[in-house]
């Protein structure tokens, strides 16, 4: 290994480190993906865990011209293909690889600047918000699945959107405690957190499970090596949903669902043997 392979190769360890830290369950949803697909997944979820923690967590700095700086170096990283920031060289690294779009990059971080600007979300703003958070990772991580395969990219766009969506509004939904509480946001449209209720809990169920169901065409056409994983995810995400669907309204107005992480290991393991066997 030269010099160079070795700083990319540290660069992408620390992304898989950030990845360990900050999500026990996409840690352990990585893991079920062809090996091969490992360091460039965790390359995405190091960057946009980064751009994440600029705006939700560094509330005695200046989020907006920390956000500035982010986006200036994420641009300038992959147009010289370096930088000194690990994060940002292990994406890059990525993003010319697999040919990632840039609308795609810009999305997100514009999605990163709402959450600077909004604190209550209408419909477009809320579908914005949805596409930039959650789809255009989605489709990030999609390019890397197709390896260059553009048909197949463009056949699961659509599918592949839908599952973001469906995963970061159940996120919402197990968040909207600590989302008000903390960050004074409510992401659902027309939704009063103060009065949120049985009728408004259902209709957000309905739409998350149409997001779901919409999603699986896609996850049965991807290539063998990231079907399983997406899978796993999949089915992780259906059954914390359907804890939270088990709840009332006011249970997760008080208080955050949570799978402890040995329940996570055993579910995912547990979905993982599942699905190899073809019970799911």
């Amino acid at each position: 290994m030269d010099a160079i392979e070795l700083f990319d190769q540290t660069t992408l360890e620390c992304s898989k480190l950030i990845t360990q830290r900050y999500s026990t369950s996409f840690t352990l949803g990585i893991k079920t993906l062809d090996k091969k697909f490992h360091l460039p997944i965790y390359a995405i979820y190091g960057f946009v865990r980064y751009a994440d923690e600029i705006v939700d967590t560094f509330h005695d700095k200046d989020k907006q011209a920390l956000l500035e700086r982010f986006k200036k170096d994420t641009y300038e990283a992959i147009e010289s293909g370096i930088s000194l920031n690990p994060v940002l060289h292990a994406f890059q690294l990525m993003v010319n690889k697999y040919k990632i779009d840039l609308d795609l990059i810009e999305a997100f971080l514009h999605s990163m600047e709402m959450d600077l600007d909004f604190k209550t979300y209408n419909d477009s703003r809320y579908h914005e918000y949805i596409y930039g958070s959650a789809e255009v990772v989605g489709l990030m991580c999609l390019k890397v699945f197709c390896e260059g395969d553009q048909a197949m990219y463009e056949r699961l766009r659509e599918p592949a959107c839908k599952l973001g969506a469906a995963f970061q509004k159940v996120n919402f939904l197990r968040d909207i405690k600590s989302d008000f509480e903390e960050r004074g946001r409510v992401y659902f449209p027309g939704v009063d957190f103060t009065r949120f209720d049985k009728s408004a809990k259902s209709l957000i169920e309905e739409d998350i499970q149409k997001d779901f169901n919409d999603s699986l065409i896609g996850i049965e056409q991807l290539p063998s090596g990231a079907k399983l994983g997406v899978r796993v995810a999949y089915l992780y995400y259906q059954k914390l949903f359907d804890k939270i669907k088990g709840l009332p309204a006011e249970v997760i107005t008080q208080k955050r669902v949570r799978i402890p992480n040995s329940q996570k290991l055993s579910l995912l393991v547990g979905t993982y043997f599942e699905t190899k066997l073809g019970i799911l």
